[in-house]
């Protein structure tokens, strides 16, 4: 992948190092306690359930941009690659929607992408380097700590600089997500009680949307720099692949369980990302109204 063709993003905050603010705090000076975090934490393992994004959802649509405790924001340093890919990859996530937003009449509103190690406190929450990259649509920001890369290369097989374009990707669709008012429909549904998890929940159509918006953010770019090498499709999609519910559960827990699916399965994930990237075609990736996934 020829990264350096593309244009670098000034909205990366690089925290690194800076540590993070484990009180949680959510909107109205309101608290969520240790206490109460670690009953959310164990609900969410005994429902198969992420619990970050339990913990995302109880903050909900109440946190506001500002809800954010003001973390160090160093310029990522000019001689970190790691860095400057990243800037590079959220560069293009930019001129990309920008542009399918005006040709919508809409304005895309960029999101900051924040770098860490070790932990970060978010509106969403504090979260610790084992939950993965995450969006939170409290303060509409994507959080990474770049350690997930190589966790992606050695746990889950998915090596490759466009295998983690895509994880970028996945991530700011959500953004997008948020923009047009889906993630505060599938928010809205939680709040009536409705059950998100299962193989053909709000939250797998959610996320397999994501990967759709992922896989046209790919077209769009690859249209404009022609920056893919040989192989780097597979990539994207062999790291499609790795994280389906069916196969991480399969490893973990030696069986799989539909009932508590909340991202899709390896082929459904794979199928969607394909389905942006075949086409370039924002309103392809309606799975909210998809029959089959």
């Amino acid at each position: 992948m020829r990264w350096e063709r593309a244009r670098r993003s000034d909205n990366v905050v690089d925290a690194r190092g800076s540590g993070g603010n484990r009180g949680m705090r959510f909107g109205g000076g309101k608290g969520l306690s240790l206490g109460g975090i670690a009953v959310v934490v164990v609900i969410g393992l005994l429902m198969g359930q992420d619990p970050l994004t339990i913990l995302g959802n109880i903050a909900g649509q109440a946190v506001q941009p500002g809800g954010m405790e003001q973390q160090q924001q160093a310029a990522p340093a000019a001689n970190d690659p790691q860095s400057e890919f990243v800037r590079a990859v959220l560069g293009d996530t930019e001129d990309t929607w920008r542009t399918l937003f005006q040709s919508a009449g809409k304005q895309y509103q960029d999101p900051k992408l924040v770098l860490f190690s070790g932990g970060v406190n978010s509106a969403c929450g504090f979260a610790d380097s084992a939950v993965g990259p995450f969006y939170c649509p409290g303060d509409r920001q994507v959080y990474l700590d770049l350690g997930f890369f190589r966790e992606l290369e050695t746990r889950f097989a998915a090596a490759g600089d466009f295998a983690q374009a895509y994880v970028i990707a996945h991530e700011i669709g959500h953004h997008v997500q948020t923009l047009l008012g889906v993630s505060a429909k599938v928010s809205a549904a939680r709040q009536r009680g409705e059950k998100l998890e299962g193989d053909n929940g709000l939250l797998v159509r959610q996320e397999l949307q994501a990967d759709c918006l992922a896989g046209v953010w790919a077209y769009h770019a690859q249209k404009r720099l022609d920056w893919l090498e040989a192989g780097d499709v597979e990539e994207a999609l062999n790291a499609a692949n790795a994280i389906g519910d069916d196969r991480l559960q399969k490893q973990s827990r030696g069986q799989v369980m539909p009932d508590s699916f909340t991202h899709g399965t390896s082929a459904q994930r794979v199928r969607w990302f394909k389905t942006g990237f075949d086409n370039g075609e924002p309103g392809r990736c309606d799975t909210f109204k998809a029959a089959k996934l």
